[in-house]
C-alpha cells in the first residue's frame, strides 16, 4: 500500500480547463505540484548525465515517486502526468546508454511511462518490461498488471504465428497470475491463462480462499466458448473443486461432460457416507443409470442403500411428503380443473361436442394433475364404491383407442410407486380388450419411469407382449420399454426390439414407436448397431410410407442416440444424405437439432435459420425440425434463449405457414415451466390464429409454459379460450390437455429438462419432450389421431420442483430457508447476495423457475451447494443454541 501522503497528493483535482501552453500549466498547478514537476524535470536531467552514480540516484528516486503514486485509481498519476512529455528524450537516451544495470532501471521506468503513452498496439509497455529488471510486478500498481496482461495476451498470438519461443512470456505470465489471485481478481487472472492457452497453471495459484469465485467464473465462461476449449476449461474446474474436496459441485461437472470415470473417482475417493448418499440423490435427479461396485463402496450393506437411492426409489415418499406439507392431497377431478362455473354459459353447456373425445381429453387432465399422487376421482375409486367398480366404469366411456390412454392413466396416478403400481394395473391384463390390455402395458412403463428396480419388473411384464399379432398391444409394450428403460443402455431390451426393425410383417406404427423406444434407452449413448437398424428400417421404407407422419419418427429415433453429443453424428448424418429425397432434408435437421441440443452453439443456430429461409417444395417437412433446433441449441443458456425467442418472433412475421405452425411449440420448448410473460402474449395472439394447427400448437405450448406452475393468468386464458372454441371437437381437446398441464400435479411438478440451478440438462427427460414435440408437428394425424399416448412421453421430464430437506438418516427434516430469485454473482467481489426478494419458509418448499433456496439457520451444513430435490443436512458441530 503507498503511504498516505502519495494518496493525498495524488487525488488533488486535475484541472480540467484547456491548456494553451506552460505558462496557463503553470498558473493552474498548485505548489506542491509544481515543485514535483521541476523535482521530476531535475530527474530526468541527470538521468542524462554521465556520471553513473547521480544517474543511478535520479532513476531510484523517479521510481519511487513513480511507485507511490500509482496507489490512486481515479485519475493519471501526478509523476506519470510530469514525466510525458520527457517520454521521448528518455527513451532516445535508453538506446544511448552503456550501463546494463541502469539500463535496466530506465527500462523499469518507459515500462510504467508507455501505459499512457505508447502507441496503440505497439506493446511498448511488455517491451521495457522485458528488457528491464524484473522485480515484484505488483509494486507498480493494478492498473500496469492489467495492462501489461492485455499486451501480452496480443503478443502471445503474434509469436504463435511465428512459431517464436514464448519462455519469457509465460515467466510473466505466472507473476501477473500470482498478483491478480492475491488480489481478488480472479477473473483476469483465468483470462490472461486463456489466452495463453496454459489454463492449468491456474491449480497451483487458487487457495481455499479463492477457488469458489475462480470456479464459478470459469464454469460461467464455459457456456461461451467453442468446443474443445469449453471442456478443457470445466476440467480445470472440475479439478480444483476435487482438489478442495468440494465434492458436489467436482460430480456435476463431471455429469455436465458426461464423464463416467470423474463419477466413479468420486465415490472412491469421498469416504463420508452422507457425502455419498447426497451423491446418489444427484444421480437420481440427473436419471442416469449407475451401478456402484465393490471399489466406489466395499460395504455391501451400504452399497446396496445407496443403489436404492440412485434407483431413484425415494421420489415416490419424498414428493408425497412434499403433497402432504402442502395439504394438496386431495383429489381432483378434471371439472375442478376445467372451472366452467366461472364462465358465462356458452361453454359450460358443452355444444354439440363428441363425448368420446372429451372423455379422452378427461382421462389426460386426471392423469396429469393427479400424477404421482396415488389416488384419484376416475381411476382408483375402491371398487366397493356405489357404482360398483367405478375405475373400469371410467374405462369403458372411453372409445377404443382411447380405452389405452385411460388404461394407461393409471400408471400416472400411481407414478414413481412402483410396487402399489403394478398390482393396481394387474387387473387390466386379464382383460378381453386389446386396448385396455395396451394401456396396462404402457401403464407398467410410466410407473417404473425414472424409478429402477433390481427384478426388472417393468421388462418380465412387457417382454412377451412385444411379439403379441396386435399392433396395440405391440406399441403398448414397446413405448412402455421405452419409458421405463429410457437412458439405461439395457442390452436385453437392444436384443428384444432390434428385429422387429427388420421385420417386413411389422406395420409401420409399430416400427417407429420401436425406433423412438431405442432411441430413448440408448439416449446419448452413439451406438452403432442401433444406429445401423434405424438407418435399414428407414431406407426399406416404401415411396407411400415415407410421406407418413409416422415415418418421421424414425429420424428422431436416430437423432436421440447422438441427443448432446455434437460431432458424433457427422457421419451418421452423411448416410443419411443417401436417403430417399422425400425425408433426407428432414432427417438431417432432426439428426443436427438432436446432436447440438443443449449446447448453445450459434452457428448451428444460424444454419437452422437458414434453412427457414428457404421456399419449400410441395411435400417438403423439414422446417418444423428446423425451427424446434432452434430452441433445442438455444436452451442451453439465458443470453442465447432470449435472442431465440426474438428470431423466433421474425420467423412468425416472415415465415411460411409450416414454419409458423412449428414457432409456437419452440416457443414451448424455450420457456418450459417457466411462463415468461412475453412468451405468454405471444402465445395467447397465436392460439387465436386463423390456421387451425397453429392455433392447436399456440394452445400446447401455453400448456407446456406453464406446466406444472397454476400460473393463474394461463389458467384464464385457457378458460376463455375453452368457451372461444366450445364447437370445435379438436381445438377443445388441446385447451383441455393443456388445462391439464398447467395444473399438473396440482402444481408441485415441472417439466424442465434442467436441474441443479440451471446447470445440468436431464439427458431423458429432454428426449422425452423432443419427441412430444415432434409429435405435434403434425397433431392431426398423431395427437387428434389415435396416437394420443404421445403425450405419455412428457412423464419423461416430469419432476417435483421441490427442495426436501431430510437428516443424516434420511428422514425429513424441517428446516427454515429463504426462498428468492436467483442473482448472478459471477465476478462479483466480496460475499454478494445470491438471491433478492426472498421469503422465509419452512421445507419442505417449491422452486419456481430461476428461485434459488438457501439456509435460513446455521444450526446444519447442507452436503450439497445447491438446494434443490433432496439435501441432506448435518449438524454443524460449531453451533451454539445460546449464540442465537
Amino acid at each position: 500500500m503507498a503511504p498516505p501522503e502519495a494518496n493525498k497528493q495524488s487525488s488533488v483535482k486535475v484541472p480540467s480547463k484547456k491548456k494553451d501552453d506552460n505558462k496557463n500549466d503553470d498558473d493552474d498547478l498548485s505548489e506542491e505540484d509544481l515543485a514535483l514537476r521541476q523535482q521530476l524535470e531535475l530527474y530526468v536531467e541527470r538521468v542524462q548525465d554521465a556520471h553513473p552514480g547521480l544517474q543511478k540516484l535520479a532513476l531510484d528516486s523517479m521510481r519511487q515517486e513513480i511507485r507511490t503514486a500509482t496507489s490512486s485509481m481515479t485519475s493519471v498519476p501526478k509523476p506519470l502526468k510530469f514525466l510525458r512529455p520527457h517520454y521521448g528524450i528518455l527513451q532516445a537516451h535508453y538506446e544511448k546508454m552503456a550501463d546494463l544495470d541502469l539500463k535496466k532501471l530506465l527500462a523499469d521506468i518507459l515500462s510504467v511511462l508507455a501505459l499512457t503513452m505508447s502507441p496503440e498496439g505497439e506493446r511498448a509497455s511488455l517491451k521495457y518490461r522485458l528488457l528491464g529488471s524484473g522485480g515484484d510486478i505488483g509494486s507498480w500498481g493494478h492498473e500496469y498488471v492489467r495492462n501489461l496482461a492485455g499486451e501480452i495476451a496480443q503478443e502471445y498470438g503474434e509469436r504463435q504465428r511465428q512459431e517464436a519461443p514464448i519462455d519469457d512470456l509465460m515467466e510473466l505470465v505466472v507473476q501477473i497470475v500470482a498478483f491478480h489471485m492475491k488480489h481478488n481478481a480472479e477473473p483476469e487472472a483465468v483470462d490472461l491463462l486463456m489466452e495463453v492457452e496454459d489454463l492449468d497453471l491456474l491449480v497451483e495459484h487458487v487457495d481455499n480462499a479463492n477457488y469458489k469465485r475462480t470456479c464459478l467464473y470459469l464454469t460461467s465462461s464455459a457456456k461461451y466458448l467453442p468446443g474443445p476449449d469449453d471442456m478443457l476449461v470445466l476440467d480445470i474446474a472440475h479439478t480444483i473443486y476435487v482438489k478442495f474436496e468440494e465434492y458436489p459441485r467436482a460430480l456435476q461437472i463431471a455429469l455436465y461432460l458426461d464423464n463416467m470415470q470423474y463419477v466413479k473417482q468420486l465415490f472412491t475417493s469421498c469416504n463420508d457416507l452422507p457425502k455419498k448418499q447426497q451423491f446418489c440423490f444427484i444421480l437420481a435427479r440427473h436419471g442416469i443409470t449407475f451401478e456402484l461396485d465393490e471399489e466406489m463402496c466395499p460395504e455391501d450393506a451400504e452399497r446396496e442403500a445407496l443403489q436404492e437411492i440412485i434407483n431413484n426409489t425415494r421420489l415416490s415418499e419424498g414428493y408425497l411428503t412434499l403433497a402432504r406439507d402442502i395439504e394438496v392431497m386431495e383429489p381432483k377431478s378434471p371439472e375442478d380443473i376445467y372451472k366452467a362455473h366461472l364462465l358465462d354459459g356458452r361453454g359450460s353447456a358443452g355444444g354439440n361436442v363428441d363425448s368420446a373425445r372429451q372423455n379422452l381429453a378427461a382421462t389426460f387432465v386426471n392423469a396429469f394433475v393427479n400424477a404421482g399422487f396415488c389416488q384419484d376421482k376416475l381411476m382408483t375409486v375402491p371398487s366397493e364404491a356405489s357404482s360398483g367398480g367405478s375405475s373400469t366404469s371410467w374405462l369403458f366411456k372411453n372409445k377404443e383407442h382411447g380405452k389405452a390412454s385411460a388404461a394407461a392413466s393409471l400408471g400416472m396416478i400411481l407414478l414413481w410407486d412402483v410396487d402399489s403400481g403394478l398390482a393396481q394395473l394387474d387387473k387390466y391384463f386379464h382383460s378381453t380388450d386389446n386396448h385396455v390390455i395396451a394401456g396396462a402395458l404402457l401403464g407398467v412403463g410410466i410407473v417404473n419411469c425414472g424409478v429402477k428396480n433390481d427384478c426388472d419388473p417393468a421388462l418380465a411384464l412387457l417382454a412377451d407382449y412385444i411379439d403379441k399379432e396386435d399392433s396395440s398391444i405391440r406399441i403398448g409394450a414397446i413405448m412402455g420399454l421405452g419409458l421405463a428403460y429410457a437412458g439405461s443402455q439395457n442390452g436385453h431390451i437392444r436384443s428384444k426390439l432390434m428385429p422387429i426393425l427388420n421385420d417386413a410383417k411389422s406395420s409401420l406404427d409399430v416400427i417407429a414407436f420401436t425406433a423412438i423406444s431405442l432411441g430413448l434407452v440408448y439416449v446419448g449413448s452413439c451406438n452403432e448397431e442401433v444406429a445401423q437398424t434405424i438407418i435399414l428400417a428407414l431406407m426399406d421404407r416404401s415411396e407411400s410410407e415415407l410421406v407418413e407422419p409416422l415415418t418421421r419418427l424414425l429420424p428422431l429415433g436416430l437423432g436421440l442416440l447422438y441427443l448432446g453429443k455434437q460431432e458424433s453424428v457427422e457421419a451418421t448424418a452423411e448416410v443419411s444424405k443417401t436417403f430417399n429425397k422425400n425425408i433426407r432434408k428432414h432427417c438431417d435437421m432432426t439428426l443436427l437439432s438432436c446432436a447440438y441440443a443443449g449446447t448453445g452453439n450459434v452457428l448451428k443456430v444460424q444454419h437452422f435459420l437458414g434453412q427457414c429461409a428457404q421456399h419449400l417444395e410441395k411435400g417438403e417437412t423439414y422446417q418444423g425440425p428446423a425451427v424446434l433446433g432452434i430452441a433445442m441449441v438455444a436452451m442451453a443458456e439465458e443470453l442465447g434463449l432470449e435472442m431465440a425467442i426474438r428470431s423466433l418472433e421474425h420467423l412468425l412475421q416472415y415465415g411460411e405457414q409450416n414454419i409458423r405452425r412449428a414457432v409456437p411449440l419452440a416457443l414451448g420448448l424455450l420457456c418450459i415451466s417457466n411462463p415468461k410473460v412475453n412468451v405468454m402474449d405471444t402465445l395467447s395472439r397465436l392460439s387465436h390464429d386463423t390456421d387451425t394447427e397453429v392455433a392447436m400448437a399456440a394452445i400446447i405450448s401455453l400448456g407446456l409454459i406453464g406446466a406444472g406452475t397454476n400460473n393463474a393468468r394461463i389458467a384464464g386464458m385457457l378458460r376463455s379460450l375453452s368457451s372461444y372454441y366450445y364447437k370445435d371437437a379438436s381445438l377443445l381437446f388441446c385447451v383441455r390437455i393443456a388445462q391439464g398441464l398447467a395444473h399438473m400435479g396440482k402444481g408441485l411438478l415441472t417439466l424442465s429438462p434442467y436441474h441443479s440451478e440451471r446447470c445440468l440438462l436431464s439427458p431423458t427427460a429432454l428426449a422425452g419432450l423432443v419427441t412430444m414435440l415432434h409429435a405435434c408437428l403434425d397433431m392431426k394425424a398423431l395427437i387428434l389421431g389415435k396416437y394420443h399416448y404421445v403425450l405419455y412421453f412428457l412423464v419423461l421430464a416430469m419432476q417435483p420442483r421441490m427442495l426436501l430437506t431430510v437428516d443424516e438418516n434420511l428422514k425429513p427434516l424441517s428446516v427454515p430457508v429463504r426462498v428468492g430469485q436467483a442473482v448472478d454473482v459471477v465476478g462479483q467481489a466480496g460475499r454478494p447476495k445470491t438471491i433478492t426478494g426472498f421469503q422465509t419458509h419452512s421445507t419442505p418448499v417449491l422452486l419456481s423457475a430461476g428461485d434459488r433456496a438457501e439456509l435460513a439457520t446455521e444450526k446444519y451444513i447442507p452436503l450439497s451447494p445447491i438446494l434443490e430435490g433432496f439435501v441432506i443436512l448435518k449438524h454443524n458441530p460449531d453451533y451454539r443454541e445460546e449464540d442465537h
